[in-house]
């Protein structure tokens, strides 16, 4: 088993349910029956009157979660090429229903963010009502290294972001330490490493019939207040200023350029992040400025329903499974994209990737 579940009982006889994702040799990444397995229990849990309160953490001390299980899933798309194989069509519709099911969550669900929190994993801490980092927290979207683009509710939460540091953090996929998700509005509080345990035996001492939030968010405050002293410097907010300028431009093949650029700037941290793009996928930039354009105005479900379109169809062109190919199954670094050249990405193929890629009615219809 890969998630392990189990329901502790408080002091007043309330209880609360904590799912523990438990692949630690993967880093917890998400595979299918994973999904399907936390979204039953969280369901059951959300209707059983007697579990006031959800924990959700990951096994072992390097990572929350990792992302999905793209290793899978690029070798299914290399299996059946210009298609979308049905793992695909299964994994990316389940993985979002669950995401949705975490924003929408009717009972405090907590998520102990430690270590890597990426792609997928960042999916189930930013749809969570109370999001936890620690000292060893990093935060990323790395998806433009690999071909995809920032899902899992990306188009959601990147555009909260101040200025332009929601589209600079999807383009490069430059990641974001404890403070930094503080200060970007994608964390909510900020804890050591070894006081889960105390949490969650303080959380059984709560009295959970009688002002619930007020209680909940004293403790969590004097949990922080502890751990103070351990949060890193961030990165980001400071540079937020420079990164406005980068990004003012008016189009995706610009703000590549620009964000290239940056490969030579003395500035350590947005040289890496400069780099890290100029690596990455082109077709994926294209993809990220359509991306964030039209998620502007969507809600919640409709931001999932076009994910899902957009996931389905990077299964069916090139980019995705040769990312995967270079930089997770033969690691050898260096990926043959299909459009080597940011200049040269059809517009047809962008805007194909918006475009229905099933029979019938769309599979997450029902989240509106």
């Amino acid at each position: 088993m890969s998630i392990q579940c189990e329901v502790l009982t408080g002091a007043d006889g309330a209880r609360i349910g904590i799912a523990t994702l438990d692949a630690a040799l993967t880093l917890n990444a998400l595979t299918l029956p994973m999904i399907e397995q936390l979204d039953e229990r969280l369901r059951s849990w959300a209707r059983d009157p007697g579990v006031v309160c959800v924990m959700l953490r990951g096994s072992g001390p390097k990572a929350f979660c990792a992302g999905g299980d793209v290793r899978a899933l690029a070798q299914a798309c290399r299996e059946q090429p210009g298609r979308v194989p049905p793992l695909a069509a299964s994994f990316f519709a389940s993985e979002y229903r669950l995401d949705h099911l975490l924003h929408t969550y009717p009972k405090p669900l907590l998520c102990w963010g430690h270590g890597h929190v990426l792609g997928g994993g960042m999916g189930l801490l930013q749809g969570s009502a109370v999001r936890i980092v620690t000292p060893s927290s990093r935060l990323a979207m790395p998806e433009v290294s690999i071909g995809l683009y920032p899902d899992v509710g990306a188009s959601w939460f990147l555009p909260r972001l101040p200025g332009k540091l929601g589209l600079f953090l999807a383009l490069t996929g430059a990641p974001i330490n404890a403070r930094d998700a503080l200060d970007l509005g994608l964390a909510d509080r900020f804890l050591g490493e070894h006081q889960q345990q105390a949490l969650i035996e303080e959380l059984l001492q709560l009295n959970w019939q009688e002002q619930t939030a007020l209680q909940l968010n004293s403790l969590l405050k004097a949990e922080q207040h502890r751990a103070w002293a351990q949060l890193p410097e961030g990165q980001w907010l400071a540079r937020r200023t420079l990164i406005d300028e980068v990004l003012d431009v008016a189009d995706p093949v610009s703000a590549w350029r620009a964000l290239c650029g940056l490969a030579r700037h003395a500035d350590p941290v947005l040289a890496a992040a400069g780099k890290q793009l100029r690596e990455g996928c082109p077709l994926t930039a294209h993809l990220v400025w359509a991306q964030l354009e039209r998620a502007r105005h969507l809600s919640l479900a409709q931001v999932f329903q076009m994910e899902y379109t957009l996931s389905l169809n990077c299964c069916r062109h090139p980019e995705f499974s040769e990312g995967v190919r270079a930089r997770l199954l033969d690691k050898d670094d260096t990926p043959h994209w299909h459009w080597p050249d940011v200049a040269q990405v059809p517009t047809a193929v962008v805007q194909a990737h918006f475009a229905k890629a099933w029979e019938g009615r769309h599979p997450l219809a029902d989240l509106a």
